[in-house]
């Protein structure tokens, strides 16, 4: 029922934090079912301190911008015009052979014709393909002069 109200970003995609707090929780469930010292009243308040500074954490996140490059890191342009960018690539441990697999997700066959490769803050790719000249959406892509400032919303 906690996590019902807690809302889907509890359970979403993970950034660092969620995971910490979702094993946080696991934790919790597990001590107060295999202990016989905690009582439910315990588990109860380490869930809902556990769930609400996730929230609030979460909520601080989409409001301050600031807060949001400490909590979730950048996202990265691992591939730009169909080129490779390979410092971001190893700084962030990506393999050429992984770039190539989410563009064949994308049912596209040709490197060259992706504007393109994003690693976002929650692990996952996106392919852009073509890229406009005032491509809004990679505002707070560093790679291409952006930053998170780019999204205040303070």
């Amino acid at each position: 029922m906690l996590l019902r109200i807690a809302g889907p970003r509890t359970l979403a995609k993970w950034y660092a934090f969620d995971l910490i707090v979702t094993v946080a929780l696991g934790s919790t469930f597990a001590n107060s079912v295999l202990s016989g010292n905690i009582s439910v009243a315990q588990s109860l308040v380490g869930f809902v301190i556990l769930i609400g500074l996730q929230f609030i954490i979460a909520f601080a996140v989409a409001h301050w911008s600031q807060l949001r490059v400490i909590v979730n890191p950048q996202p990265t342009l691992l591939l730009h015009q169909g080129k490779f960018v390979h410092d971001a690539m190893r700084r962030q441990r990506v393999a050429e052979a992984d770039v190539r697999a989410a563009i064949r997700h994308q049912g596209v066959d040709r490197i060259e014709d992706v504007g393109a490769v994003v690693l976002e803050a929650d692990g996952t790719f996106s392919v852009i393909r073509q890229l406009g000249s005032d491509a809004t959406a990679l505002a707070d892509i560093p790679e291409l002069g952006g930053s998170n400032e780019a999204n205040r919303s303070d």
